[in-house]
């Protein structure tokens, strides 16, 4: 009967055992594993709270190389226009007018890369399967570290136009852009979407900048850099004002440009 009560005094029958008061080798393994569970849990939080801070400084590294980009792809068309007194063109063109070549082909003697100018067919289309070698060697300079863009392609283009500092078949000096060369701009990133082979003699139009938009897939967190025409190079927010971004690209419309 004494037994009989014993298992009926409590409905635990390890209460008052020592399995629960962590010095058995049960109860040590226990709190162990939570030791370590809490361990890694806060070494998690750790790496958490610091990604921002080093993914911030890593994009932050990109952009200035960016920038150095543009400023390199500026200094060229400086250098450039010493030579033949005007900016090249935007792409030359055969007997026919068929495109041939672009002016980032033409700047390459610029850029520190008249090795590789100096085996491209200019008389044959970028595209002819003998500039397909010059092709494959795409210039540091015209790639965004930022993007991870598609082999050979540059999201680096010329502003082309009528109006715009480069025309599309012929030089255009600096005397023309009567807007003053630090208000106007000749070069621009562009959204991911319009990235172009970098040998191709595709760029940008007035309408491409006038509607690049916050919701576009650009390089940078919230606009793009763009080289100007003085050779230096700005940040412009996606939200920049329709009527400042007009100003920008215009070479003589005589527009006051505002803060930018």
């Amino acid at each position: 009967m004494a037994s009989d009560q014993s298992l009926t005094t409590s409905g635990n029958p390890y209460e008052g055992s020592e399995l629960n008061d962590g010095k058995t080798p049960q109860g040590r393994s226990v709190i162990g594993t939570l030791l370590k569970l809490g361990g890694l849990v806060a070494i998690v939080v750790v790496i958490i709270a610091l990604f921002p801070p080093v993914h911030r400084g890593r994009e932050a590294g990109r952009r200035t190389q960016c920038k150095n980009n543009l400023k390199q792809i500026g200094l060229a068309l400086h250098n450039y226009h010493d030579v033949y007194e005007s900016f090249p063109p935007a792409y030359t063109v055969d007997d026919n007018g068929n495109r041939l070549h672009s002016w980032r082909t033409l700047i390459l003697p610029y850029l520190e890369h008249s090795p590789l100018y100096d085996t491209i067919d200019l008389s044959k289309p970028w595209d002819d399967p003998v500039n397909t070698e010059a092709f494959k060697t795409t210039p540091y300079a015209y790639r965004c570290p930022s993007f991870n863009l598609p082999e050979f392609h540059t999201t680096y283009l010329a502003l082309v136009g009528e109006s715009l500092c480069f025309d599309p078949t012929r030089g255009r000096s600096l005397s023309e852009i009567t807007d003053g060369t630090s208000n106007t701009l000749i070069v621009m990133e562009v959204a991911l979407k319009n990235s172009v082979p970098w040998m191709s003699p595709q760029d940008a139009d007035d309408q491409m900048f006038l509607s690049l938009n916050k919701d576009d897939e650009v390089a940078h967190m919230g606009g793009i850099q763009a080289a100007l025409a003085d050779g230096s190079v700005r940040f412009l927010s996606a939200d920049l004002a329709a009527e400042t971004r007009r100003a920008l690209i215009s070479i003589n419309g005589k527009e006051i440009v505002g803060e930018f």
